[in-house]
Formats: C-alpha cells, sequence, structure tokens
C-alpha cells in the first residue's frame, strides 16, 4: 500500500533542512512518498529545497508560482500524490512526521478500508489554543449539526477515492474543515488519535501570530461554514 503525504511550505526556509532531514529518516518499512509544496513563498524556501537535492522516490517537491492560501498548496500536492491514501501535515514540525505511522498502523490492522477519514487530535497545547479551539468545535458544531472537534488537528490522512469526490474545495485554512464535513456527510469511519503538539523552532507561524490573527481566520472560517452545509448537501444528494 503505497502513501502519500504532502507538506505545504509558506515561507519555511529555516525549517526546511531539518525538515528534509525528518523525513529521511522515516521508517522505510512504510511505502510513503513526501510531497514538499513551495507554496509561493517570498523568503528564499525555494532556493533551499532546490540545494537539499531531494530524491524523487521519498521526497520531491511541487512548485506553486503565486501563493493562493494554505489549501491550494495542499490540494496542488494532493493532485500529485501517487498513493493509494493521501495526507497532509504542516512543516514547521510543531507535529512529527513520524505521527502518521499511527494512521498508517491502523490501516493495516483494519484491512485497509476506504470509507475512513483519520486525524490526530492534538495535545499538549497552551490554554489559549485549547479555547480557540473548543469555540469553533462547538460554533462548527452548531452551525453545521455534526459533531465536529479539533477541526485542524494534524496530521489529515484518507483515501484517494475520497479526494477525488472532492467538487470545489476551499483554498485557505477552510481546507480542514471542508474535507473534515465532507467525510462526516458522507458518513465516513472517523478514526482520532492522539498526537503531541510541540513548540515551533525555527520562523513565525503564517497565521498564528496574534489576536489579530485569530480574529481573522475565525471571521473567514465562520463566513465560509454559512454556506459549507447548504452547497455540500445539495452535491450529496
Amino acid at each position: 500500500m503505497k502513501y502519500s503525504i504532502v507538506i505545504p511550505c509558506y515561507n519555511e526556509s529555516k525549517n526546511l533542512k531539518k525538515l528534509v532531514t525528518v523525513l529521511k529518516a522515516f521508517p522505510s518499512k512504510y511505502n510513503v512518498e513526501f510531497i514538499l509544496v513551495e507554496n509561493g513563498s517570498t523568503d528564499d524556501s525555494k532556493e533551499v529545497i532546490k540545494n537539499l537535492k531531494l530524491d524523487n522516490n521519498k521526497i520531491r517537491c511541487v512548485y506553486v508560482e503565486k501563493n493562493q492560501g494554505y489549501g491550494y498548496g495542499i490540494l496542488q500536492g494532493l493532485k500529485a500524490a501517487k498513493g493509494d491514501y493521501v495526507g497532509w501535515i504542516h512543516a514547521d514540525l510543531q507535529f512529527a512526521p513520524i505521527e502518521f505511522t499511527k494512521a498508517f498502523d491502523y490501516l493495516k490492522t483494519n484491512d485497509y478500508p476506504k470509507d475512513v477519514f483519520i486525524k490526530g487530535k492534538r495535545t499538549k497545547r497552551p490554554l489559549i489554543d485549547k479555547l480557540f479551539t473548543m469555540g469553533m468545535s462547538v460554533y462548527e458544531t452548531l452551525i453545521l449539526h455534526k459533531k465536529l472537534w479539533d477541526i485542524n488537528g494534524q496530521p489529515t490522512l484518507m483515501s484517494k477515492k475520497f479526494f477525488d469526490e472532492w467538487e470545489n474545495p476551499p483554498y485557505d485554512f477552510s481546507l480542514d474543515l471542508y474535507a473534515y464535513y465532507l467525510a462526516k456527510l458522507k458518513k465516513l469511519k472517523i478514526y482520532r488519535f492522539k498526537v503531541e503538539q510541540h513548540k515551533r523552532e525555527e520562523g513565525t507561524s503564517s497565521w498564528n501570530n496574534g489576536l489579530s490573527a485569530r480574529f481573522k481566520l475565525i471571521k473567514r472560517v465562520t463566513s465560509y461554514s454559512k454556506n459549507l452545509k447548504k452547497n455540500l448537501k445539495k452535491d450529496t444528494i
């Protein structure tokens, strides 16, 4: 069974060398390809990636010329994926790629089901982050009438078949909500597992950098969710 893991990279040049080192050390018993997406960075990420001389059999890169959002970068990586199962994780190493082995082992134990959506559930987080997650989870659950918790938890994994069914997914941070809600709507089995969140060692988050950025994210996601239920239900009937 082959897995494709997409890692969107936006202005992560300081993290890239360590990230690639971690990916190269990923257990070889798993048939996995990592797809770095250079998501239109404004720093020197593109040059750093080229200098790392990636092994295309295990780690390759998709280049986005102009940044169009977090979700857009992930979607470009998923379109290039060759695996039977596809997923994503952040490039900042707050979530260790090795956590994917929990998902891979779950799939093997259960004879590789296609109707499953797998997502990490974050632990050891700052109180302000927990409160933010709780508020968003309660809001989306009430609006969409589906129990949704820790919507932006990492990592995420699903069958390529499920991804191929997507229509008009969002280009921004709402992508996590779209995928999770659609999985619920299609009655996929949801499997969650605990993942420890680490502190970012290098660089600066493109969204989690203050209350103002959080409120902007809340505004975008809540605005998107108002139409999500109506549009997806229409498409799935």
